[in-house]
């Protein structure tokens, strides 16, 4: 699962975080550090929607679950490489899928308890995804 299974992720997952407005610097980041941020700003989007809703705050909820959806969308999902990653690609293109189909149905129904669910998915996916992290300056292995 080394950083081939993602295109030309520098670039592309920079600009997504940078259009998603999350604040953290991404210049200078590696690929792997790129998605790590991504992942980081997902749940931190998500918790801020489950927190809304249990309030009532239906403004900050959209916003924050556009965002998470966003992050899903133009940052996780676009990196993803098929040819590369092959079947793992194709399985977390389906949580993404799957996860984006939820935050809208949780969106529309206020549905909390949904939001929590994506976290549960997310949180392993986001460990696994650290655990393979390389020491710096060396290649991730394909």
């Amino acid at each position: 699962m080394g950083s081939s299974m993602f295109t030309s992720v520098s670039s592309r997952s920079a600009a997504a975080y940078k259009r998603v407005g999350t604040q953290t610097s991404v210049e200078g980041a590696s690929p792997h550090q790129l998605i790590c941020l991504l992942y980081e700003g997902l749940l931190a989007a998500l918790r801020q929607a489950h927190a809304a809703t249990m309030r009532g705050d239906m403004e900050t909820k959209g916003k924050e679950i556009g965002k998470a959806v966003r992050i899903l969308e133009e940052g996780l999902k676009a990196a993803l490489n098929d040819a590369a990653g092959g079947e793992l690609a194709t399985n977390l293109r389906g949580v993404y899928n799957y996860s984006i189909s939820r935050l809208t149905r949780a969106n529309i129904h206020n549905d909390a308890p949904m939001i929590q669910e994506v976290i549960d998915l997310i949180v392993p996916v986001y460990g696994a995804w650290k655990s393979i992290a390389t020491p710096a300056g060396q290649p991730a292995a394909s």
